[in-house]
Parts: structure tokens; C-alpha cells; sequence
């Protein structure tokens, strides 16, 4: 596969670094990375990450160790991130919200040597937390601060990343860091992780080149030049604004904003005040920015909106491109499969709120059915794909690896989508498929119908057991505000669309709002569930 990746031009042997230098070259004196607290350019950037990576291999720490990375948006998180590949440190990058009982895997699974971690954040204690995770791993050994100054309370072996960023390194030095490099097909370069709503994440193994690969194709769909400002919303270390800011803008030269904390009114002032042209947010992020009055602020810069993570509405995509004149962009994706399709920025309007776009180039497609076969044009099935825009499986678990790659680089998403004049429509996931009466209900279709309605601010469909259908299906509503909405009117609505009768919901709750996954904006359907399945048990 790298072979013929490689011979395809989809590969090639560039890591990220070289955009960085690249830039501090060229762009030297162009603004690179702005949060609250600092502001640095593109050559600052290139100096603060070589400076890093230097007293890393200064340290002791050998090639290929790997450091936990978790950081809220910030300046010096993106440093550090590219400081690893420099140091040839192979990065794992994880949500800030992540606790003691996803942490304690990954420590173990990975064996870092090292952590990059705020002090306190949102009034928890970063330090306190790893210095119990390190009692239980012998190879802890580095933890590096996002502060200047190093508290009392600190165990040894910390330091202050922003301190070894600004200790300057000679050119002559440097060359240290070239014997490091990673090779872009035969490396792990980066690890990330998956979202899960129980149980322990999977982790994820990266070499270099299907990251750049992506990142071409992702700048190529959405015209991504320098003179773009990107504003990561969501956190960095998951796909909704890490791809669009983190890798992506690098590529080009774009100049990336990082919001800490995210609040609505605060995003929009953001906007305005950096001249921001792309975000990167989670369907929820986005509901609760057109929740506050957009006329206060100028908005005039934004050209597109990266929507990800989870299910955003086509009633909210036309809402937010009628409010903030942007063009809504959707795409499809996992950490655990790589990148599948997306849409381009030119894309008609219907296009890009109902699909996830074509194929991203280089990947090939099959839609196949529950008996494996393959099914006609414009018919659901299963999204099959190979391409070089995939990971290379599960860190240290070969086993699950080949559950899903087979032995030729195949592998699903899970959803259920159907292929038309080029176009991927997703009609659900396979696992969320409710079997009524023999009969298969996708989810997603109902979903996307029933958030058209003007009262409907979220819906998410379930399916429940039953003794005579097998499954029936839930409806939970999240209305708007001040509106009232009945199981009747859901039912005279979906017909009126023409939806089929075994696929009216059965069920009808209604919620004042959905329950999600950490940050990451996807809806926890598993919650909702085993609450159902709660109130089933009692009733």
C-alpha cells in the first residue's frame, strides 16, 4: 500500500515540520498562532518549537517515547504538539476533560515518558491527577507545564514548556533534531483517540503521510490560502477544529486563533476581532452561537464554517449561512477508519447540508449489502473504503486492527449511506439500524426530517425492544424555547413528508436537551438508551 500510495502521488515523504519551516522562510513576519495570552508569528513559531524540541532531546528522552498531550486551546499547546514530530516524540493529543480511568490506559497502553498539561484548568488539577498516575507507571517520568512558573506542590521532573520554548538554541544544534525525523510512511508519527461513551478509548497509530494527504485534500475542498484566519472553537485534539486548524491551516500559512474556553458571545467577538474567515466547531457550539443577537458583532470575514463530530441539522446549517453569510461545510471521518469524503465549499446549498460530499481523491468505494453484495446506485448499504487517507490501526493491538482493516486495506465506518451522482448520503449507522417487523429504519433519515421542523431545535431516534416488532423506534425532542410540540404533530409532519408508516416513531420524549460525549458535540445515544431502557423496566 505505501508502495502504491507513493507511485500515485497521494504520499509523499513531507511530516509536518517542513510547512512550518516552510512558512518561517517565506512568511516569516506573518502572525502564525494567537490565543488570549500570546501572539507569535511564523518564524517566532518555528523558533519556540525548535528551542522545545531541543531541550526534550537534551533531557535524555529517547526517539519514538511517547507524551501525553492535553491541552485546552492555546498557543503553546499547538507547540508543543509540533515540537514531538521535531523530536521525533510520537504525540498522543486528548481531550481536556478525559479523567483517571481513560488516562490510566492510555499511560499504561503507551508507556509515555511524558505529559504536557496545564496546572489548573476549569478548577481541576492537572498535576495532582498525573502525580497518581505516575505511582502507578514506572515510565513517567517528564511532566511539562503550560505556566511560566513551576508550583511548590510540583513533583520532580517538572518544568515549564513556555520557559524551554524561549531558551534559545544555536542553527549548529539543530541538526540533532534532523537525525530524528520521522519517516512519513514506516513511522507512527501520532497517536490519537476515539470517543467512547463507555469503556476505555481506542488509540489510534498515524504514520505522517495519510495525515498530509488528508490535509491537501481538506485545504484543496476549501480554497484554504495564507491569507485565511482559522479559529479552532472546538478542542484541538479531536477532528472539528484540530483538522482544519492544527493540520490543515500549517499547510497553507493560514493564521490559526485558539479560543480557551468556548462561550458563545466570546466566539462571535473573537470573530470579529481577528477577522476570522473559518472555524472549526461541534453542531452544539454552533446552536448556541445563533442563540445570542450575531448584529452586534462584524462578522463580515467568515467564509466557512467546519461543522464535525456530530449530526448538524439542515435547518441549522441554512440558519447559520443565512445569519453569518458562511458557507456550511460537511464532511465524513473517524479517528478509528481515517477520512472518507467531504464537500467542497462550492458545493450547491442542498449539497452541502444533506451530504458528506465525494470520495476524498485516491479512495475507493463499495456499498455493500447485509449479505455482502453489492448494491445498485442510489440503494442503501454499507460504506466500505481503501485509500491513503487511512490510519495504520489500533496502537499496539494487531488484533483489533485486522477486526477492522482486512488484509487488502478495506475497512467500514459503520454507516449505512447511499451513493448518488457522486454524492454520499448518510441514512445512518449500522450499529444505531432499528429492525422493525423485518423492516430496517435508518435513524438518520428520520432525524434529518424531523429537525426541518420550525419547533425542533435536536432530535435523536432509538430503538427499544419489543416482544411482537422485535424493535419499535423512540423519538427524543429538544424543543425550541417557549414552544410546545405533541407526539401528533411529529406523526402529521412526517407524513406530510412522506416518510412510511412502520417508520413513525412510536415513542415520543421530550427533553430539554441531549446528552453528548465529553466535548466532542456527538449525541450520547447509549445514554439515551439505557434511560429508556430504565423507564421501559419501571413502566
Amino acid at each position: 500500500m505505501i508502495g502504491e500510495f507513493r507511485r500515485d502521488g497521494y504520499w509523499t515523504d513531507e511530516v509536518f515540520y517542513d510547512f512550518w519551516a516552510k512558512n518561517a522562510r517565506e512568511i516569516g513576519d506573518r502572525e502564525a498562532l494567537v490565543d488570549s495570552r500570546y501572539r507569535v508569528t511564523w518564524f517566532q513559531a518555528k523558533r519556540l518549537v525548535d528551542n522545545l524540541a531541543y531541550a526534550w532531546v537534551e533531557m535524555g528522552i529517547p526517539k519514538d517515547s511517547r507524551m501525553i498531550i492535553q491541552a485546552p486551546n492555546s498557543v503553546f499547546g499547538f507547540i508543543a504538539r509540533i515540537a514531538c514530530e521535531r523530536a521525533g516524540l510520537i504525540s498522543l493529543a486528548v481531550y481536556p476533560y478525559l479523567r483517571e480511568k481513560e488516562l490510566t490506559f492510555m499511560v499504561e497502553r503507551t508507556e509515555a515518558v511524558a505529559v504536557a498539561i496545564p496546572h489548573l484548568y476549569r478548577k481541576f488539577n492537572y498535576l495532582e491527577m498525573y502525580k497518581e498516575l505516575r505511582k502507578t507507571s514506572p515510565y513517567l517520568k517528564h511532566f511539562f507545564l503550560f505556566e511560566e512558573e513551576i508550583p511548590a506542590s510540583a513533583p520532580e521532573g517538572t518544568s515549564s514548556i513556555i520557559k524551554l520554548a524561549n531558551q534559545p538554541v544555536s542553527e549548529s544544534k539543530l541538526s540533532i533534531l534532523d537525525k530524528r525525523r520521522f519517516n512519513a510512511y514506516h513511522d507512527v508519527g501520532l497517536l490519537t483517540s476515539t470517543t467512547g461513551t463507555t469503556g476505555l478509548p481506542k488509540l489510534v497509530e498515524w504514520p505522517i503521510a495519510p495525515r498530509v494527504c488528508t490535509s491537501k485534500s481538506r485545504v484543496d475542498i476549501w480554497n484554504l490560502t495564507k491569507d485565511d484566519v482559522t479559529l479552532a472553537l472546538a478542542p484541538h485534539a479531536g477532528g472539528a477544529a484540530g483538522t482544519l486548524t492544527y493540520f490543515a491551516a500549517p499547510l497553507v500559512g493560514a493564521k490559526t486563533a485558539l479560543m480557551e474556553e468556548f462561550e458563545p458571545e466570546g466566539a462571535l467577538a473573537l470573530i470579529e476581532k481577528e477577522e476570522v474567515t473559518a472555524i472549526g466547531v461541534v453542531p452544539t457550539h454552533l446552536v448556541r452561537m445563533l442563540e445570542v443577537n450575531e448584529k452586534k458583532y462584524d462578522l463580515s470575514s467568515l467564509r466557512f464554517i467546519r461543522s464535525a463530530g456530530g449530526y448538524l441539522s439542515p435547518q441549522v446549517a441554512e440558519e447559520a449561512e443565512k445569519r453569518y453569510k458562511a458557507i456550511i461545510t460537511s464532511d465524513l471521518g473517524t479517528q478509528d477508519v481515517g477520512s472518507v469524503s467531504g464537500c467542497s465549499v462550492d458545493d450547491p446549498a442542498e449539497v452541502r447540508r444533506r451530504t458528506v460530499g465525494r470520495m476524498l481523491p485516491g479512495n475507493k468505494v463499495r456499498l455493500l449489502s447485509d449479505n455482502g453484495k453489492d448494491v445498485p446506485e442510489g440503494e442503501p448499504g454499507t460504506l466500505w473504503f481503501r485509500g491513503p487517507h487511512a490510519p495504520a490501526g489500533y496502537y499496539r493491538d494487531p488484533e483489533a486492527t485486522a477486526q477492522v482493516f482486512n488484509k487488502d486495506g478495506w475497512t467500514t465506518t459503520g454507516d449505512i449511506v447511499k451513493l448518488e451522482e457522486g454524492f454520499l448520503w448518510i441514512m445512518g449507522r449500522a450499529k444505531d439500524m432499528i429492525i422493525r417487523g423485518g423492516q430496517n429504519i435508518y435513524p438518520a433519515e428520520i432525524e434529518g426530517i424531523l429537525n426541518e421542523h420550525p419547533k425542533v431545535t435536536n432530535v435523536a431516534i432509538i430503538g427499544y425492544p419489543d416482544k411482537e416488532m422485535g424493535e419499535r423506534a423512540c423519538a427524543f425532542i429538544v424543543v425550541k424555547p417557549g414552544e410546545t410540540f405533541t407526539k401528533d404533530e411529529m406523526i402529521s409532519f412526517l407524513k406530510e413528508k412522506k416518510l412510511a408508516a412502520y417508520k413513525l416513531p412510536e415513542r415520543f420524549e421530550i427533553l430539554d436537551s441531549l446528552p453528548f460525549v465529553g466535548d466532542s458535540g456527538k449525541v450520547d445515544k447509549k445514554a439515551l438508551k439505557a434511560a429508556l431502557e430504565k423507564k421501559l423496566a419501571g413502566a
